[in-house]
């Protein structure tokens, strides 16, 4: 058997077991509505849709906070049934439940109950929560309790009831800080996109001469938009044969009785027999469905009634589907029903004045709510729902509210400000570009050091106005980013709980960044995932600031891991967990940290859950960190030979290591074409390709650095050997996971650590001596280890500090332990734990 509205198919012995909701009447099941994310259509190999229950050839759309995936056509159609990740003043609770999702799973997935396959690469088949990850048969889910405990990472996911983000007027986008380039196609254009798709991947225009193809158009809005759907019927057909396929064509479960069918100018088909009326009055305007004088689109439109019944919903239940029916006529008023209903809700000792009736428009994209007026009719309501579209009538539903306070409060994160101003300077900056009305907007903190604020803002309207207005603006020609953040209710949070807060560099390591970053938000709370392009490391820091224990998952090269462990230096004093322990997933090229800490020498693919089963299970270790003071001194040759004039002493810091000479004049030659074409840099082995013919370039450089550079460790004078590049190592990994240090026991030295408080310094001779060390063929020439360094540069020299490189003018470099050691995660060798 399969389903003429959504195809589903079940054997007939199998019919009386299904328990899979058709789409028709998946809209009244959904428990919390709440709007899906769509980023732009894309190919997605070997999944569903979610609607129509066909193989996804044609682009669709996917969600990117669950696995609801549906063509472009179909997504008109689908529930707004994801998951709620914060709470936002409608419906909220704090006792979650599973939220299951159909199908789309591997064709390996086992059933947790019965331990049978329940995965299908052929069909939707089978169901997983996607809080917990669960997954059982259609037939086996129903069985299991409905509270959901989050499953094995329920000690990293930032619970949803602990999150709180009023969004009204901002798009699912900018409340997940999901980056808008990724839009290619405006909304609109999706919408008119699905009306024409709609025609050919249902029905392919039927040359069946037996066989006619319609237009039909489901509201006034339709016809707006030009958004049909097509259906085919045969050339005789009865009137309620073309009905029931325009019902069937738009996920509308009724009786065909209560529909007819409209032409453009509003004729509604009288005769039965739509088709087959030749001996009709030939010159009737109505003739044939089919004659060229008549169009063949056709408006579907439900036929007026005088009293309906309509279920109210009553919004302070915080679980369960309940609902209650209520009988109303022509003269129902919406006062007349919260009169009705409060006595079968059992609140009939309560003033009306106290309630209000909230119609909700349950769309995919969108959830809209409307509060209606006490005098206004019911029934007029429901007949202008469906004259605009009978497809929102089926998504429709009305919420008796409570009335209270609403306090509207939204945290927009503004960045790229001027530097160490004060908060009065800011507040005026913000009042000349973007005119903020500050009875309704106040700046609630500053990160001076950063150029950055937060606003608070008690106006949506405001809100959308100023979050619009950010991305135009240009300060010290330098553009303003704006974002959206959620408040996080730490007291909310559970003692066990260490939430994960995560950080991707989609720029890392190829489109890994993205596929990653969409995993993350699949598997944890999105909110607690950060894209660094988009505000860099503090939108996040900020967020969790109150958060009592938290860790810190990077997800780039040694660049992105030196970027966010320097926002965390900076702020780490604004947060309630000061010291959060920080991971790494290395997504750049040379990933020495990464290798050190035994998260491999890149990311290839490794399945998203198990990363964040290690990190679950990684010990904290503790590095060091160094600050580095450069400090220029006027250039005897004046800035004639292209030198740029000395800046002011600027401050550095290390994580890795710090080269001087042949090793960061190979990173700057690196640098420089990598600025050339930066899109033929997104691999690891051609980044290394690079490396290699760089360095062939530089064979025979003269080993005379040692003239041109002192060295003193810990107030001692350090004769250097003969040498072309100098190297400080804090990590026992250098230049894509060398040793350069070596092995072999040194009476002279003491064993290196990465929280020794020591650095180790090493000198090479050359190209062919670095390449030496990257094959294990040799190790560096050992120089000294101490933990206060003063070098004097007697001429312009390259400097690399973690992969960053520029040249130094002369001058002094100091080089000094930075403050308190960072708290590192090293993933455990132990096996992984179920």
């Amino acid at each position: 058997f399969v389903s003429t509205v959504c195809n589903f198919m079940s054997h007939e012995k199998c019919l009386k077991n299904v328990k899979i909701p058709c789409s028709c009447i998946a809209p009244s099941l959904v428990r919390v509505p709440v709007a899906h994310c769509f980023g732009p259509p894309g190919h997605y190999k070997r999944k569903f849709c979610t609607v129509c229950r066909k193989s996804l050839e044609s682009p669709a759309f996917r969600c990117e906070v669950c696995e609801l995936h549906v063509h472009t056509d179909c997504v008109l159609f689908a529930c707004s049934d994801c998951r709620q990740c914060h709470q936002d003043g409608h419906l909220d609770h704090d006792t979650y439940h599973h939220h299951w999702r159909e199908g789309n799973l591997s064709s390996s997935a086992r059933c947790e109950f019965c331990k049978k396959t329940c995965g299908s690469s052929e069909v939707l088949s089978g169901m997983r929560c996607e809080w917990c990850g669960i997954l059982a048969h259609a037939a086996c889910y129903v069985t299991v309790t409905p509270e959901c405990t989050f499953g094995r990472l329920r000690n990293m996911i930032l619970p949803p009831n602990c999150v709180q983000l009023f969004s009204r007027n901002f798009s699912k986008l900018h409340c997940f800080r999901i980056s808008e380039n990724l839009q290619t196609e405006s909304d609109e254009d999706d919408d008119v996109d699905g009306s024409t798709q709609g025609s050919t991947k249902d029905i392919q225009i039927s040359t069946d001469s037996s066989k006619q193809t319609l237009k039909i158009f489901d509201g006034n809005d339709a016809v707006k938009r030009n958004q049909f759907r097509l259906i085919s019927v045969p050339r005789i057909a009865k009137n309620e044969e073309v009905v029931e396929a325009a019902l069937r064509a738009y996920y509308i479960n009724d009786d065909q009785q209560e529909y007819e069918l409209q032409t453009f100018t509003q004729q509604v088909l009288l005769s039965d027999d739509v088709i087959n009326r030749n001996d009709a009055a030939e010159d009737s305007n109505l003739g044939s469905v089919f004659r060229e004088s008549v169009p063949e689109a056709w408006i579907i439109r439900a036929k007026p009634k005088d009293e309906e019944v309509i279920r109210i919903y009553p919004a302070w239940l915080k679980v369960g589907m309940a609902y209650v029916s209520l009988r109303v006529n022509k003269d129902s008023t919406v006062q007349t029903v919260i009169k009705e209903v409060l006595p079968l809700l059992g609140r009939q000792t309560e003033c009306l004045q106290n309630f209000k009736l909230v119609e909700v428009l349950m769309g995919s994209k969108q959830v809209q709510r409307m509060v209606l007026d006490n005098q206004e009719l019911i029934l007029n309501r429901l007949k202008d729902i469906r004259k605009t579209s009978i497809r929102q009538m089926n998504q429709t539903r009305f919420y008796i509210v409570e009335n209270s306070k609403s306090i509207v409060q939204v945290n927009l994160f503004v960045g790229g400000l001027p530097p160490q101003l004060s908060p009065e300077e800011y507040t005026n900056i913000l009042k000349e570009e973007l005119a903020i009305k500050t009875n309704v907007v106040s700046v609630s903190h500053v990160y001076q050091a950063q150029g950055a604020v937060v606003l608070q803002i008690s106006c949506f309207s405001e809100a959308e106005r100023i979050y619009m207005l950010v991305k135009d603006t240009v300060v010290n020609d330098k553009p303003l980013n704006a974002v959206v953040l959620p408040a996080v209710m730490a007291s909310k949070i559970p003692q066990n709980c260490c939430p994960l807060l995560v950080f991707v560099n989609p720029k890392s390591g190829g489109l890994k960044g993205r596929d990653l970053l969409y995993s993350f938000r699949k598997l944890l709370n999105p909110h607690q995932v950060f894209e660094l392009t988009n505000g860099g490391p503090l939108p996040g820091f900020h967020t969790f600031s109150k958060v009592p224990s938290f860790r810190v998952l990077v997800c780039g090269g040694d660049g992105t891991v030196g970027w966010v462990l320097g926002a965390l230096e900076e702020i780490r004093h604004k947060l309630v967990c000061s010291e959060p322990s920080v991971a790494i997933l290395p997504l750049g090229t040379g990933n020495d940290l990464g290798r050190v800490l035994r998260w491999g020498a890149g990311y290839s693919g490794e399945d998203p859950y198990s990363i964040l089963v290690s990190v679950d299970e990684a010990d904290d270790v503790l590095m060091d960190r160094w600050t580095i003071l450069l400090d220029a001194e006027e250039p005897a040759e004046g800035a004639e030979n292209g030198i740029a004039e000395p800046e002011p002493p600027k401050i550095v810091q290390m994580n890795n290591y710090c080269g001087l000479g042949i090793d960061a004049e190979l990173s700057l030659d690196f640098h420089h074409a990598r600025e050339e074409e930066p899109g033929k840099f997104n691999s690891r082995f051609h980044n290394k390709g690079v490396y290699v013919k760089v360095g062939l370039q530089k064979i025979s450089h003269t080993r005379n650095l040692h003239k041109d550079i002192k060295l003193q460790v810990d107030q001692h004078e350090v004769e250097l050997p003969s040498i072309e590049g100098l190297i400080f190592i804090n990590i026992p990994s250098w230049g894509s996971g060398a040793d350069l240090w070596g092995s072999e026991s040194d009476n002279r030295f003491e064993k290196p650590r990465i929280d020794d408080g020591l650095l180790e310094v090493v000198g090479v001779t050359g190209v062919v001596h670095m390449g030496q060390v990257q094959g294990g063929f040799r190790s560096g020439i050992r120089i000294a280890q101490g933990s206060y360094f003063r070098v004097t540069l007697l001429k312009p020299i390259p400097v690399q500090v973690d992969g960053e490189p520029w040249i130094q003018a002369p001058g002094q470099i100091i080089i000094s332990a930075a403050g308190p050691k960072v708290h590192m995660l090293k993933k455990s060798k132990q096996k992984q734990k179920k």
